[in-house]
């Protein structure tokens, strides 16, 4: 609920290039101001406006802003702000649009399990983590919709995934990768519904699983269906926060 009478800013269109999407969003308050809808001169005469309303002034329903010369940016494009007043007790999250979140899939609740989940609360994503041990995750509870199960052996909890999920497998040992990476390439096989398949790990792990797979009789083309190493190339570092900023990136640039 809003402790105070806010103004929120919504971006309600834009065309070319502009710094934020159709949704993003601010709310203005006399003092502070939570989210953001693209910063610099526009982020700054839609503060000034909307605090103008608060202090009792007109408000403009709708605000054209092109992103030229006369406001300090280049981006060129247009973007329009919508203008909306919300009361002192009025539910706020009730008038936010949520984005669309993508389902997340991780199995291990190792460091880089830990690091993936610590910085996925602030993304679009939708967790659900999977681990064979009782006692592993950590103390403090899971994000608003997020999903934590103990399950042994851990494969038989990839049926249960959501459509559409990205999944990251680092378990605890090689044995249960394995048996990971096969019981996503069975589904696979049958439905082709996961969104990607990720595994830590070297490419000298990935010779060996790749041959054991073959025996298993997956072909090549479902076998390349698995990302090992995991991570955008390039960034260098094997710190568990390292990694995870790598992964995450990864399943970002995924298509929607």
């Amino acid at each position: 609920m809003a402790a105070e009478a806010l103004i929120l800013v919504t971006v309600s269109r834009t065309t070319g290039s502009v710094p934020r999407e159709v949704g993003a969003w601010m709310a203005v308050g006399r003092d502070g101001i939570q989210g953001t809808v693209g910063g610099g001169h526009l982020e700054f005469d839609a503060i000034a406006r909307a605090r103008a309303a608060l202090a009792g002034g007109a408000l403009e329903v709708e605000v054209r802003y092109p992103l030229g010369a006369s406001l300090g940016q280049c981006c060129g494009g247009v973007v329009w702000l919508c203008f909306e007043r919300i009361a002192a007790g009025e539910d706020l999250a009730a008038r936010l649009a949520s984005p669309p979140l993508r389902p997340l899939a991780l199995f291990g609740a190792g460091h880089v399990g830990v690091a993936i989940a610590r910085i996925a609360r602030d993304l679009p994503l939708a967790l659900h983590w999977i681990d064979s041990r009782d006692g592993q995750f950590p103390a403090e509870p899971p994000a608003r919709g997020w999903r934590q199960e103990v399950c042994d052996p851990a494969a038989d909890a990839v049926a249960d995934l959501a459509p559409g999920s990205a999944v990251l497998i680092m378990s605890h040992n090689h044995a249960e990768d394995f048996e990971l990476v096969a019981a996503c390439l069975k589904r696979q096989r049958q439905q082709q519904d996961l969104a990607f398949i990720g595994m830590i790990g070297s490419r000298t792990k990935w010779a060996s699983f790749r041959q054991r797979l073959q025996a298993r009789g997956f072909t090549e083309t479902e076998r390349a269906q698995v990302a090992c190493p995991i991570g955008v190339p390039g960034v260098a570092g094997k710190q568990p926060a390292v990694i995870a900023v790598a992964v995450l990136a990864q399943v970002l640039a995924l298509p929607a």
